[in-house]
Protein backbone atom coordinates (compact mmCIF):
# COMPACT_ATOMS: atom_id res chain seq x y z
CA UNK A 1 0.00 0.00 0.00
CA UNK A 2 1.35 3.34 -1.19
CA UNK A 3 2.60 5.41 2.09
CA UNK A 4 0.30 8.76 2.56
CA UNK A 5 1.83 11.97 1.38
CA UNK A 6 2.11 14.88 3.52
CA UNK A 7 3.90 16.01 7.25
CA UNK A 8 3.13 14.59 10.82
CA UNK A 9 1.15 17.53 12.65
CA UNK A 10 -0.27 16.91 15.14
CA UNK A 11 -2.73 18.62 17.44
CA UNK A 12 -6.63 20.84 16.91
CA UNK A 13 -6.65 23.55 13.88
CA UNK A 14 -10.15 25.54 15.29
CA UNK A 15 -11.75 26.65 12.09
CA UNK A 16 -14.30 29.47 12.12
CA UNK A 17 -16.61 27.92 9.01
CA UNK A 18 -18.30 30.51 6.97
CA UNK A 19 -21.80 29.58 5.04
CA UNK A 20 -21.47 28.11 1.69
CA UNK A 21 -19.05 25.62 2.74
CA UNK A 22 -19.20 22.08 4.01
CA UNK A 23 -17.18 20.54 6.51
CA UNK A 24 -15.47 17.74 4.59
CA UNK A 25 -14.26 21.09 2.09
CA UNK A 26 -12.89 22.79 5.30
CA UNK A 27 -10.63 19.73 6.39
CA UNK A 28 -9.52 19.20 2.76
CA UNK A 29 -7.99 22.83 2.67
CA UNK A 30 -6.88 22.46 6.00
CA UNK A 31 -4.79 19.74 5.36
CA UNK A 32 -3.84 20.79 1.37
CA UNK A 33 -2.73 24.20 3.76
CA UNK A 34 -0.64 22.41 6.10
CA UNK A 35 -0.07 19.81 4.04
CA UNK A 36 -1.03 17.49 6.80
CA UNK A 37 -0.80 13.61 6.35
CA UNK A 38 -4.11 12.95 8.48
CA UNK A 39 -6.61 15.18 8.85
CA UNK A 40 -10.65 15.04 10.53
CA UNK A 41 -13.17 16.97 12.24
CA UNK A 42 -15.27 16.47 15.54
CA UNK A 43 -18.56 17.55 14.46
CA UNK A 44 -20.22 18.40 11.44
CA UNK A 45 -22.01 21.67 10.61
CA UNK A 46 -24.70 21.94 8.00
CA UNK A 47 -23.17 23.47 4.89
CA UNK A 48 -25.43 26.99 5.83
CA UNK A 49 -24.18 27.08 9.20
CA UNK A 50 -21.85 28.78 10.29
CA UNK A 51 -18.95 28.52 13.68
CA UNK A 52 -16.48 26.18 15.62
CA UNK A 53 -15.38 23.16 13.40
CA UNK A 54 -12.34 21.53 14.89
CA UNK A 55 -9.36 19.88 12.75
CA UNK A 56 -8.10 17.49 14.55
CA UNK A 57 -4.36 16.79 12.96
CA UNK A 58 -2.58 13.79 12.90
CA UNK A 59 -2.50 11.85 16.62
CA UNK A 60 -5.13 14.20 17.53
CA UNK A 61 -7.54 12.17 15.35
CA UNK A 62 -7.69 10.04 18.29
CA UNK A 63 -9.29 12.19 20.19
CA UNK A 64 -12.11 13.23 17.90
CA UNK A 65 -14.64 11.03 19.75
CA UNK A 66 -13.74 12.76 22.59
CA UNK A 67 -14.79 16.33 21.53
CA UNK A 68 -17.39 15.05 19.62
CA UNK A 69 -19.26 13.54 22.54
CA UNK A 70 -18.91 17.19 24.43
CA UNK A 71 -21.37 19.81 25.03
CA UNK A 72 -22.24 22.01 21.68
CA UNK A 73 -23.76 25.70 21.63
CA UNK A 74 -25.81 26.58 19.00
CA UNK A 75 -26.71 30.10 18.60
CA UNK A 76 -29.61 30.25 16.29
CA UNK A 77 -32.72 32.00 14.59
CA UNK A 78 -36.12 30.44 13.66
CA UNK A 79 -38.36 32.52 11.08
CA UNK A 80 -41.93 31.72 12.08
CA UNK A 81 -44.45 30.81 10.19
CA UNK A 82 -43.40 28.13 7.39
CA UNK A 83 -41.88 24.83 6.78
CA UNK A 84 -39.32 23.81 4.94
CA UNK A 85 -38.30 20.68 2.45
CA UNK A 86 -34.60 21.03 4.52
CA UNK A 87 -36.20 22.43 7.32
CA UNK A 88 -33.62 25.74 7.44
CA UNK A 89 -34.03 28.29 4.39
CA UNK A 90 -32.42 26.80 1.62
CA UNK A 91 -35.01 24.23 1.30
CA UNK A 92 -38.73 24.97 -0.66
CA UNK A 93 -41.86 25.87 1.98
CA UNK A 94 -44.23 23.22 1.89
CA UNK A 95 -46.72 24.31 4.63
CA UNK A 96 -47.30 28.08 5.91
CA UNK A 97 -49.23 29.47 9.18
CA UNK A 98 -50.50 33.34 9.78
CA UNK A 99 -50.12 32.07 13.47
CA UNK A 100 -47.27 33.99 15.55
CA UNK A 101 -46.19 32.96 18.94
CA UNK A 102 -45.61 35.35 21.63
CA UNK A 103 -42.54 35.54 23.79
CA UNK A 104 -44.04 34.06 26.77
CA UNK A 105 -45.73 31.54 24.49
CA UNK A 106 -42.24 30.53 22.91
CA UNK A 107 -40.80 30.40 27.04
CA UNK A 108 -43.61 27.98 28.31
CA UNK A 109 -42.65 25.81 25.32
CA UNK A 110 -38.99 24.96 25.38
CA UNK A 111 -39.37 22.87 28.34
CA UNK A 112 -40.36 20.14 26.12
CA UNK A 113 -37.13 20.57 24.34
CA UNK A 114 -34.93 20.52 27.21
CA UNK A 115 -33.44 17.20 29.24
CA UNK A 116 -33.78 13.91 27.68
CA UNK A 117 -35.91 14.42 24.11
CA UNK A 118 -36.52 11.94 21.26
CA UNK A 119 -35.71 13.36 17.93
CA UNK A 120 -36.30 12.94 14.74
CA UNK A 121 -33.51 14.00 12.19
CA UNK A 122 -34.27 16.37 9.23
CA UNK A 123 -35.26 14.12 5.82
CA UNK A 124 -31.84 16.14 4.25
CA UNK A 125 -29.19 14.58 7.01
CA UNK A 126 -26.55 12.46 7.25
CA UNK A 127 -28.89 9.29 8.75
CA UNK A 128 -28.22 6.09 6.65
CA UNK A 129 -31.28 4.35 5.66
CA UNK A 130 -30.99 1.03 4.38
CA UNK A 131 -27.33 1.63 3.34
CA UNK A 132 -28.26 5.51 1.87
CA UNK A 133 -27.60 8.97 3.17
CA UNK A 134 -31.29 10.71 3.80
CA UNK A 135 -30.26 13.39 1.86
CA UNK A 136 -29.69 11.57 -1.43
CA UNK A 137 -32.93 9.84 -1.17
CA UNK A 138 -34.54 13.01 -0.06
CA UNK A 139 -33.06 14.86 -3.39
CA UNK A 140 -34.46 11.65 -5.44
CA UNK A 141 -38.17 12.88 -3.81
CA UNK A 142 -38.51 9.14 -1.68
CA UNK A 143 -40.43 9.58 1.44
CA UNK A 144 -39.09 7.92 4.23
CA UNK A 145 -39.78 8.16 7.77
CA UNK A 146 -37.05 8.39 9.66
CA UNK A 147 -36.67 7.18 13.46
CA UNK A 148 -37.08 9.58 16.88
CA UNK A 149 -33.03 9.82 17.99
CA UNK A 150 -32.58 10.00 21.83
CA UNK A 151 -30.92 13.81 22.68
CA UNK A 152 -29.70 15.47 25.97
CA UNK A 153 -30.68 19.07 25.44
CA UNK A 154 -28.33 20.29 28.39
CA UNK A 155 -30.27 24.13 27.96
CA UNK A 156 -32.84 26.10 25.58
CA UNK A 157 -33.20 29.33 25.92
CA UNK A 158 -35.25 32.45 24.05
CA UNK A 159 -32.43 35.51 23.50
CA UNK A 160 -34.79 37.86 21.63
CA UNK A 161 -38.55 37.64 20.43
CA UNK A 162 -39.77 39.46 17.74
CA UNK A 163 -43.14 39.28 15.41
CA UNK A 164 -41.77 36.70 12.84
CA UNK A 165 -38.36 35.53 14.50
CA UNK A 166 -37.24 34.63 17.31
CA UNK A 167 -33.26 34.07 18.39
CA UNK A 168 -32.28 31.09 20.43
CA UNK A 169 -29.75 29.38 22.65
CA UNK A 170 -29.08 25.77 22.94
CA UNK A 171 -26.27 23.69 24.35
CA UNK A 172 -26.86 20.29 23.75
CA UNK A 173 -25.01 16.61 23.35
CA UNK A 174 -23.72 14.45 20.44
CA UNK A 175 -26.31 14.11 17.77
CA UNK A 176 -28.21 17.17 17.81
CA UNK A 177 -29.73 18.56 15.37
CA UNK A 178 -31.11 22.52 15.53
CA UNK A 179 -33.41 21.99 12.51
CA UNK A 180 -35.28 19.61 14.22
CA UNK A 181 -35.14 21.31 17.30
CA UNK A 182 -37.00 24.54 15.00
CA UNK A 183 -39.53 22.55 13.18
CA UNK A 184 -40.91 20.83 16.00
CA UNK A 185 -40.93 23.94 17.93
CA UNK A 186 -42.84 25.75 15.33
CA UNK A 187 -45.42 22.45 15.01
CA UNK A 188 -45.76 22.45 18.79
CA UNK A 189 -46.51 26.48 18.94
CA UNK A 190 -49.11 25.56 15.81
CA UNK A 191 -46.82 28.27 13.71
CA UNK A 192 -44.64 26.10 11.88
CA UNK A 193 -40.86 27.35 11.64
CA UNK A 194 -37.39 26.66 9.98
CA UNK A 195 -34.09 27.60 10.78
CA UNK A 196 -32.95 31.21 9.46
CA UNK A 197 -29.57 31.49 10.75
CA UNK A 198 -27.45 28.87 12.65
CA UNK A 199 -24.19 29.26 14.58
CA UNK A 200 -22.08 26.91 16.52
CA UNK A 201 -20.16 29.19 19.13
CA UNK A 202 -18.41 26.54 21.29
CA UNK A 203 -17.78 22.88 20.89
CA UNK A 204 -16.73 21.07 23.89
CA UNK A 205 -12.97 23.00 24.84
CA UNK A 206 -13.07 25.07 21.95
CA UNK A 207 -14.69 28.41 20.90
CA UNK A 208 -15.52 29.93 17.51
CA UNK A 209 -14.03 33.51 18.75
CA UNK A 210 -10.77 31.69 18.67
CA UNK A 211 -11.16 30.51 15.48
CA UNK A 212 -9.29 30.81 12.13
CA UNK A 213 -10.96 32.58 9.42
CA UNK A 214 -11.84 30.33 6.37
CA UNK A 215 -10.22 32.76 4.36
CA UNK A 216 -6.65 32.62 6.07
CA UNK A 217 -6.44 28.92 5.21
CA UNK A 218 -3.48 28.85 2.54
CA UNK A 219 -0.63 27.16 1.76
CA UNK A 220 1.31 30.56 1.79
CA UNK A 221 0.08 31.28 4.94
CA UNK A 222 1.25 27.82 6.47
CA UNK A 223 4.49 29.20 8.70
CA UNK A 224 1.18 31.03 10.46
CA UNK A 225 -1.29 28.63 10.51
CA UNK A 226 1.07 26.44 12.32
CA UNK A 227 1.44 29.17 15.09
CA UNK A 228 -2.54 28.25 15.57
CA UNK A 229 -2.53 24.83 15.89
CA UNK A 230 -3.34 23.42 19.80
CA UNK A 231 -1.86 20.74 21.63
CA UNK A 232 -3.37 17.34 20.94
CA UNK A 233 -4.26 17.71 24.61
CA UNK A 234 -6.44 20.27 24.15
CA UNK A 235 -9.71 18.00 23.19
CA UNK A 236 -9.15 16.03 26.21
CA UNK A 237 -9.92 18.82 28.75
CA UNK A 238 -13.21 17.06 29.81
CA UNK A 239 -11.21 14.53 30.96
CA UNK A 240 -9.05 13.18 34.23
CA UNK A 241 -5.51 13.49 33.34
CA UNK A 242 -2.98 11.06 35.67
CA UNK A 243 0.59 10.62 35.01
CA UNK A 244 2.00 7.45 34.13
CA UNK A 245 5.30 6.21 35.93
CA UNK A 246 8.74 5.28 33.73
CA UNK A 247 8.03 1.77 33.64
CA UNK A 248 4.39 2.60 33.22
CA UNK A 249 4.72 4.68 29.78
CA UNK A 250 7.02 2.14 28.47
CA UNK A 251 4.27 -0.27 28.74
CA UNK A 252 1.60 1.40 28.05
CA UNK A 253 3.01 3.04 24.30
CA UNK A 254 3.73 -0.62 23.99
CA UNK A 255 -0.16 -1.36 24.23
CA UNK A 256 -0.03 -2.66 27.51
CA UNK A 257 -1.27 -1.56 31.06
CA UNK A 258 0.46 0.20 32.75
CA UNK A 259 0.98 2.51 35.98
CA UNK A 260 -0.21 5.49 36.69
CA UNK A 261 0.02 7.89 39.45
CA UNK A 262 -3.27 10.02 40.47
CA UNK A 263 -6.71 8.56 41.18
CA UNK A 264 -9.92 7.88 39.00
CA UNK A 265 -13.22 6.27 39.50
CA UNK A 266 -12.37 2.65 38.59
CA UNK A 267 -13.32 2.09 34.79
CA UNK A 268 -13.08 6.09 34.03
CA UNK A 269 -12.25 7.04 31.17
CA UNK A 270 -8.76 9.53 31.53
CA UNK A 271 -5.84 10.40 29.54
CA UNK A 272 -2.61 10.04 30.86
CA UNK A 273 0.70 11.83 29.98
CA UNK A 274 4.76 11.39 30.89
CA UNK A 275 7.92 13.32 30.21
CA UNK A 276 7.55 12.95 27.12
CA UNK A 277 3.77 14.35 26.30
CA UNK A 278 0.50 12.51 25.94
CA UNK A 279 0.52 8.98 26.20
CA UNK A 280 -2.97 7.15 25.63
CA UNK A 281 -6.46 7.70 26.87
CA UNK A 282 -7.39 4.63 28.51
CA UNK A 283 -9.65 2.89 31.41
CA UNK A 284 -8.66 3.62 35.00
CA UNK A 285 -8.14 0.10 36.61
CA UNK A 286 -6.80 0.82 40.13
CA UNK A 287 -3.38 1.99 39.99
CA UNK A 288 -3.26 0.91 36.25
CA UNK A 289 -4.48 2.20 32.99
CA UNK A 290 -5.38 0.03 30.50
CA UNK A 291 -5.07 2.05 26.75
CA UNK A 292 -7.90 2.20 24.45
CA UNK A 293 -5.61 4.80 22.06
CA UNK A 294 -2.20 4.75 22.44
CA UNK A 295 -0.36 8.31 20.56
CA UNK A 296 2.42 7.87 18.74
CA UNK A 297 4.12 10.85 19.66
Amino acid sequence: MARKKGRDINGWLIVDKPAGVNSTAVVAKVRWALDAKKAGHAGTLDPDATGVLAVALGEATKTVPIVTDALKCYDFVVNWGSETTTDDASGSVVRTSDDRPTAAQVEAALAGFTGDIMQVPPAFSAVMVEGERAYDLAREGVEMELAARPLWVDSLTLLEARADTARLEMVCGKGGYVRSIARDLGRALGCLGHVAHLRRTWSGPFEASAGVAFDRVDRDAQDWLETQILPLETGLADLPMLRATTEGGIRIRNGNPGEVTGGAEWGELVWVQDARGPVCIGRYQGGMVQPDRVFNL
